[in-house]
């Protein structure tokens, strides 16, 4: 699944509807900005922020041996 924008209304509010995310995800808000991301089965899932504003959402990847 790509990176997918979340709508946030007028009043601030964020409507998710989970039966329509993955089973497991994490959303991620910034300035305003709300974004989904499937987590990997195996590996890390690293948010990287500069001045308190997330930059980079990066994905790492493993498998087991």
């Amino acid at each position: 699944m790509n990176m997918e924008n979340l709508s946030i209304n007028d009043q601030g509010m964020l409507n998710i509807d989970i039966m329509e995310l993955p089973i497991n995800c994490v959303v991620v808000i910034s300035e305003g900005v709300a974004k989904v991301r499937e987590l990997p089965e195996h590996g890390e899932y690293k948010i990287v922020t500069h001045q308190g504003k997330v930059r980079r959402m990066r994905r790492e990847e493993g498998e087991e041996f």
